[in-house]
């Protein structure tokens, strides 16, 4: 089983949406975690309210510290266009992800990335060769 750990500096918001939506689409199939390099205490308002319009409820998400052992333990490491320094070990696929910083925005403004971030894990299932559910 394929795993994956989603990292950005806070990891309450983009590493959290992004890990939600592949739990929620790759299901049991696919092994998932998020962390962030200096977490923040809760995860975005804005981001929870936008998970939920799509269904996926974050209220009870914790951000969480990144370790070394969570790279290690992982096949796909992505970070979230934050530059944030990952530990780096040779054999993991390193991605990083372009992405608006949803941190002190509306839901209007979180709205458009949560859509980029489910297209991305949707193209991300592809390429582990896991069928998206329904």
């Amino acid at each position: 089983m394929p795993s994956v750990l989603f990292v950005c500096v806070h990891n309450a918001g983009r590493s959290k949406m992004a890990a939600a939506f592949l739990t929620h689409l790759g299901g049991s199939r696919v092994e998932v975690r998020s962390a962030g390099s200096a977490p923040a205490d809760t995860v975005n308002p804005a981001v929870v309210e936008a998970m939920a319009e799509v269904g996926i409820d974050l209220s009870a998400e914790v951000p969480k510290v990144l370790t070394a052992e969570a790279v290690q333990a992982s096949d796909v490491v992505i970070t979230m266009g934050c530059g944030d320094a990952c530990p780096y070990f040779p054999g993991k696929r390193y991605l990083d992800w372009k992405l608006d910083d949803p941190a002190g925005q509306g839901v209007n403004a979180v709205r458009p990335i949560r859509d980029q971030i489910e297209t991305r894990i949707r193209g991300l299932l592809t390429d582990l060769a896991i069928q998206p559910r329904a």
